[in-house]
């Protein structure tokens, strides 16, 4: 495990339970290629910011890593969706590009 990781996983047991504490984390498990343990952070990310558009991108990355092809292609269709209400162009285009790739 990382310093940062060792640092987030303190934060949450401390009781801060936040999208952002849950971001950092998936983040840093899918860096370190264990995915199932970002999927849970990155879950937990998107539920407590729904429209957390950054979130949705790196979960959509998780699943893929983790194998489950139909639930990152979910996540990234809603994360376009989110991102592009919110006029967060450039994630909608990087997700619509992972999307492609999982289509193909």
């Amino acid at each position: 495990m990382t310093n940062l990781i060792d640092r987030l996983e303190t934060m949450l047991a401390r009781g801060q339970d936040n999208a952002l504490v849950r971001y950092g984390l998936g983040g840093e498990y899918i860096k370190s290629k264990q995915f199932d343990k970002a999927v849970a952070h990155l879950q937990k990310a998107v539920e407590h910011d729904p429209k957390y558009s950054a979130a949705w991108k790196l979960l959509g990355q998780a699943l893929t890593g983790a194998g489950h092809k139909q639930e990152a292609i979910n996540a990234y269709e809603q994360g376009i969706r989110i991102a592009e209400e919110k006029g967060d162009k450039q994630a909608a285009k990087e997700m619509e590009v992972f999307l492609k790739r999982l289509r193909k």
